[in-house]
């Protein structure tokens, strides 16, 4: 899932996810051959947005994730099939964060309304009706005899 687009309400605005630089000019940011950025795209590594013409254009995601690629196979010594991986686990951990911020969003939601509608039937309640208290018990004896005679006075 790459989202791309789903967050721009204005088609001119321009962002982090906004495809506007050719490979030449990608090339050029990253620090990279073009056909690097030809071959990381047919490995999935880094995948432009395309014009309808099939050429590619590349944001300053795409230039920051190129970057990414080169340190991480240059100065870490991982090959590309470690990196490809790598950029899945990340991206899968976004989504997954992104995930768990809704959920919270929605529970926090659903805590308010719950308070809400608790309010409502406290609110509800009749306020002519007494408290039970417990009677406290007492050492007094009472006899009761069935037919016997009336308590006496």
């Amino acid at each position: 899932m790459d989202g791309r687009g789903a967050r721009r309400n204005n088609p001119y605005e321009l962002t982090d996810e906004s495809p506007v630089y050719v490979i030449s000019v990608a090339a050029q940011l990253s620090g990279l051959h073009p056909q690097t950025l030809r071959q990381y795209d047919r490995l999935g590594l880094v995948s432009p947005d395309r014009t309808a013409g099939r050429g590619r254009r590349y944001s300053a995601r795409d230039i920051q994730l190129l970057r990414e690629v080169q340190r991480l196979s240059q100065d870490e010594g991982i090959n590309l099939a470690g990196i490809k991986r790598i950029i899945e686990l990340e991206n899968q951990v976004a989504a997954l964060q992104s995930r768990v911020a809704e959920l919270q969003q929605a529970l926090e939601g659903a805590a308010v309304t719950m308070r809400q509608r608790e309010a409502q039937v406290h609110a509800s309640y009749r306020r002519d009706l007494v408290r039970y208290q417990d009677v406290q018990q007492s050492s007094a004896l009472v006899v009761w005899r069935p037919g016997g005679p009336g308590p006496r006075g």
